[in-house]
């Protein structure tokens, strides 16, 4: 077997051995090469499963957002017609008031009237008295139909503001953390 190996030139000894090395790095690379395509194959499913998670997400958070909106176009559309019938309400009481300051104004006219039959002294007193009870009176009226009017746009504004909370936390699928 020595004899056999002396026969071989020394060049075919290396060339033999880097045949095989080379033949082991070839199959090293096709090795490496098949699991890099298992690795990017499992990579594009992941990123298709995560993908498709949040087009979930966002689907399910736009019909939520959708779901809020509606409720709070409901109760803000409920509200717009409790105002305008409160409005019409303050309009009407307005008007009535109107007619009272009219029929105080009248009354005042004819008390003037009748006072200047009456003694200087008495007629100062009483229509001074007269004049001054009509002017509180028109005060307080203009006061308690301004303050009744914006009461009223309060107490309309907080009910549709604590009616669109509770529909929204009670009926949503996103509960509230707290």
């Amino acid at each position: 077997m020595e004899q056999l190996v002396r026969l071989v030139p020394i060049w075919c000894w290396w060339l033999i051995a880097l045949v095989l090395v080379a033949g082991g790095q070839q199959y090293r690379v096709v090795i490496a090469k098949g699991e890099t395509a298992e690795v990017r194959t499992e990579l594009a499913d992941y990123r298709l499963e995560v993908a498709e998670r949040d087009r979930r997400a966002t689907a399910q958070a736009r019909i939520e957002e959708q779901r809020r909106q509606s409720v709070a176009d409901e109760e803000g559309e409920s509200a717009r017609q409790k105002l305008e019938l409160a409005q019409g309400r303050a309009a009407a009481a307005e008007s009535a008031a109107g007619g009272l300051r009219g029929e105080i104004a009248r009354l005042r006219a004819g008390h003037r009237a009748t006072c200047d039959t009456i003694a200087s002294q008495q007629r100062q007193a009483g229509a001074s008295a007269v004049v001054v009870l009509g002017g509180l009176l028109e005060e307080a009226d203009r006061m308690a139909g301004s303050c009744a009017a914006a009461l009223e746009r309060s107490r309309i504004a907080g009910i549709t503001c604590e009616a669109i909370h509770h529909k929204i936390r009670n009926s949503g699928a996103f509960s509230d953390p707290r």
